[in-house]
């Protein structure tokens, strides 16, 4: 293209530009148009980002309740106790046994019979022992016999020396005829001490041989329950070396528990504290007394060492038998219609001293109205493995955190894995 071309094109331009008039504060046609459609979605724009904000919240505030495990603070009653097992035995027990060999002739009772005091509980056949009984009566006659005989010649003898002395005295018989009546006197007073010796003898003989007949009925030493009969009617007993037992008698109107505690618990025992037992068939009803003795003496099995704690308890029934295994508690301090949580709600805090006892400060975790958690400071009371006493810090109903859903689902999986692992033992609930 040439110059000249060039330029007239652009003196052309510039012409048709000059013909364009501007008016000050108008806006373009096209900008107007898209600053009208921004202000028409306005309002839907804040409508989806307040709903968004709507569900978001209500998202996280579930999200926050399932995160956590509550239980509501409830009133009831707590107590921390040292627990253990034991078995039942009667208060008082006696063996009633033979004294004599014989056969069991009659048994009067069975077992589980009532008996009284000196109650004829049973005959040995006392037909030996009569026999001899005749045979030490006749001995003994035989002996008091020989004692008359024996006197009427002391009486004799002391009369021959009396008539020897005058005969002396006149010179009609020797000396040596006195001394002889002297030393028969003397012979015959010592027969007669012999024969007096042998009588007391046997008669000394025939009181135990009366003594064994009346061992032949044997009575009851006291008054209770037939326990044992560890003989039979017809039996022969053999009571040369030692007594054979014929019933067990126990007085089960008093029972006692034989509690084994360890020697980590057993310092925490003291005399006179309330104690109480539950058993295998009734694990709900709980039979109470005093703790009134711990033995010195331990029972090591397996190198553990076992003290054995006693207390009784009435057995008005008949309920509880010797033998019958219980789960014991010895209570250490208890309180009635008090605040309760769970212990594992308790997170520990600080300790101080009160006038009523040893109160602690710890920490709780509740879920308030508005979903949120939060935490707390209580004092707490009485405390034990499963719950706590809230003195103060909490009302009844306040929902407290004592797990995450994490933690839960795991201690339910180690729950019922101890469940599985310990089935089949048969150990009645704490409380």
């Amino acid at each position: 293209m040439t110059e000249t071309a060039r330029t007239a094109k652009q003196d052309k331009a510039l012409q048709d530009t000059s013909n364009v008039t501007f008016i000050p504060g108008a806006v373009p046609p096209g900008r107007k148009n898209r600053r009208s459609r921004l202000w028409m979605w306005l309002p839907v724009v804040l409508v989806v980002a307040g709903t968004g904000y709507y569900a978001w919240s209500q998202y996280r505030t579930s999200m926050s309740t399932a995160a956590v495990v509550t239980q509501a603070v409830v009133r009831g009653d707590i107590e921390n106790a040292v627990t253990a097992v034991g078995t039942l035995d009667s208060v008082k027990s006696v063996d009633a046994g033979a004294q004599v060999s014989g056969q069991l002739k009659v048994l009067h009772v069975a077992i589980g019979d009532t008996v009284t005091q000196n109650e004829l509980i049973g005959e040995i056949d006392p037909a030996t022992i009569q026999n001899r009984i005749e045979i030490d009566q006749a001995e003994l006659a035989n002996l008091q016999a020989q004692l008359v005989s024996k006197k009427a010649q002391l009486v004799l003898k002391q009369a021959n020396i009396e008539r020897q002395r005058n005969l002396v005295a006149t010179r009609s018989v020797s000396q040596s005829v006195l001394d002889q009546a002297v030393a028969d006197l003397a012979t015959a007073e010592a027969d007669v001490n012999a024969l007096e010796a042998q009588i007391r003898k046997q008669k000394a003989t025939l009181d135990g041989d009366e003594v064994d007949l009346g061992y032949t009925k044997i009575y009851a030493p006291m008054a209770g329950t037939i326990a044992a009969v560890p003989v039979k009617e017809g039996q022969t007993l053999n009571a040369s070396q030692t007594a054979p037992t014929i019933v067990t008698i126990a007085d089960l109107s008093t029972m006692t528990v034989k509690a084994q505690v360890s020697e980590a618990d057993v310092s925490k025992l003291k005399i006179g504290m309330d104690a109480y037992f539950t058993l295998l068939g009734q694990p709900g009803k709980r039979y109470t007394g005093k703790l009134r003795q711990i033995q010195p003496t331990p029972d090591i099995e397996n190198n553990v060492v076992l003290y054995y704690a006693l207390f009784d308890v009435p057995n008005p029934d008949g309920d509880l038998m010797i033998s019958m295994s219980a789960q014991v508690f010895f209570v250490q301090s208890a309180a009635k219609n008090v605040l309760v949580v769970p212990s594992a709600a308790v997170h520990p805090g600080s300790r101080r001293a009160a006038a009523d006892g040893e109160l602690h400060k710890a920490e709780v975790t509740i879920v308030n109205a508005s979903g949120a958690t939060e935490t707390r400071e209580v004092e707490v009371g009485i405390r034990n493995r499963v719950s706590a006493e809230i003195r103060s810090g909490l009302t009844e109903g306040d929902l407290v955190v004592i797990g995450s859903g994490s933690e839960s689902g795991t201690a339910t999986t180690t729950r019922a894995t101890g469940n599985r692992s310990q089935r089949g033992m048969r150990m009645p609930p704490m409380f």
